[in-house]
């Protein structure tokens, strides 16, 4: 093992920790492409959400907040359905405490990034395995 490899392997580990492996394989019925195509919808979800929160007021960034809590709870990305939890407790709360939201919306990008990092590496894995819906349309 190189000393770069070895250095970067607690990092990898980590990420891959962001989304929980066995609760994706259950919930996809361990289908490799379909589990793809989770991990490929969540993550461009994640980045949108996070964008439409950034300039809506409290009662959007609660709506957004809780959608994409039950899509990482879909997926097992559990600390970033958490982020979302608070951050729609927060926005809730907004009259009270502005600065409650903004820690809470810091939260939700720093787990969204961790777990859309965890997605690039889990599908990159998954590049070379064989996959029964490889090819298929996506109009379905």
């Amino acid at each position: 093992m190189t000393q770069s490899s070895a250095m970067s392997m607690p990092a990898r580990e980590h990420m891959l920790t962001s989304i929980d492996q066995v609760h994706l394989e259950r919930m996809t019925l361990g289908d490799r492409s379909l589990e793809r195509e989770v991990l490929e919808i969540f993550a461009r979800q994640t980045a949108m959400t996070l964008q439409r929160i950034a300039g809506a007021g409290p009662a959007r960034t609660a709506a957004a907040a809780h959608t994409l809590k039950g899509s990482a709870r879909g997926i097992g990305a559990w600390r970033v359905a958490a982020a979302a939890e608070r951050l729609e407790q927060a926005a809730a709360n907004a009259a009270d405490d502005g600065e409650v939201m903004l820690a809470a919306i810091a939260e939700l990008e720093a787990a969204s990034f961790e777990a859309r990092l965890a997605i690039g590496l889990r599908l990159r894995e998954t590049d070379g395995a064989p996959a029964a819906g490889r090819g298929r349309s996506r109009d379905h």
